[in-house]
């Protein structure tokens, strides 16, 4: 349960380590990815996912900002009887962590933001700019607020991937998938990926299309207030989140370091950088 009351769905790898609160992209859900779990327990951390509010079976959180779910990692925390974690957001999960960090810095020890979206709304960051053409068409009605029209958007998604293999998966993102991501989609990956989804639309396309909508007004925290360490890793062929949004993280963002890999995508950059990512966050404890 969250502050709130709502149900929120999360899951605690085994072990008793400092958690590492982990929140997934968009859309996903709180599906772990085992090879993750592996790494953070080897370096002393306890990996923990949620299903963000209507995705999955956590209830909706209708008009949720970014900043809101501090509230719910400060819930999962107090229920963990954890008084610090660090925390890494991939994609979607980008600003969430920041939010994180910036919301609960006596209990955030680290951030680390993952192929992160940047905040839209700003004159130095064109947000559409570079994405393939699935994302244009997402996020242009998401930032055009063309609410019925993004509505139809995501249930044609879930309708076309319901039921989908890998193979299909790469069909339908075929607009956002350079060959480096292409190559990942395979094996343990590409399976983790197909359940997530399939998770994260067992309730419909709410958590979705909230995100999207969070994403597009203001995140509801200051990026140049934070005070806790964060980390921005970008791969520069990412078409789902241009490197534009990395760059643009890694200026706003009070003292952040930026961690840029020319070679990797957004699904690359996370498999072959997580060792790292997660190396660092135990350094901060």
């Amino acid at each position: 349960m969250t502050t709130g009351g709502r149900r929120l769905d999360v899951l605690v790898a085994e072990g008793t380590g400092t958690p590492l609160v982990f929140h997934h992209g968009t859309p996903m859900a709180k599906v772990q990815f085992a090879p993750w779990a592996g790494v953070a327990a080897a370096a002393g951390l306890r990996l923990v996912t949620y299903s963000r509010p209507g995705y999955g079976s956590s209830e909706r959180d209708a008009g949720r900002t970014v900043a809101d779910c501090a509230d719910d990692v400060e819930a999962i925390l107090d229920a963990l009887e954890a008084d610090r974690c660090v925390t890494a957001g991939w994609s979607g999960g980008g600003p969430h962590a920041l939010a994180t960090g910036a919301r609960l810095p006596s209990r955030t020890a680290a951030v680390a933001t993952v192929a992160g979206v940047g905040e839209y709304g700003h004159d130095d960051l064109d947000f559409l700019a570079g994405m393939g053409e699935l994302n244009v068409e997402e996020f242009g009605n998401a930032v055009a607020r063309r609410d019925d029209a993004l509505r139809s958007f995501m249930e044609g998604y879930v309708e076309d991937t319901d039921g989908q293999d890998v193979d299909a998966l790469i069909a339908e993102l075929a607009s956002l998938l350079p060959p480096v991501d292409v190559a990942e989609l395979t094996g343990a990956f590409g399976t983790f990926m197909v359940d997530s989804q399939a998770e994260a639309f067992r309730s419909g396309i709410w958590g979705w299309f909230d995100d999207d909508i969070a994403f597009t007004v203001p995140w509801g925290f200051d990026l140049a207030a934070m005070t806790v360490p964060v980390t921005i890793w970008q791969g520069a062929q990412d078409l789902m989140v241009p490197l534009a949004h990395g760059d643009w993280l890694a200026k706003h963002v009070a003292g952040a370091k930026h961690e840029y890999r020319p070679e990797h995508g957004h699904l690359s950059l996370a498999i072959a950088a997580f060792d790292q990512i997660v190396e660092d966050l135990a350094a901060a404890l």
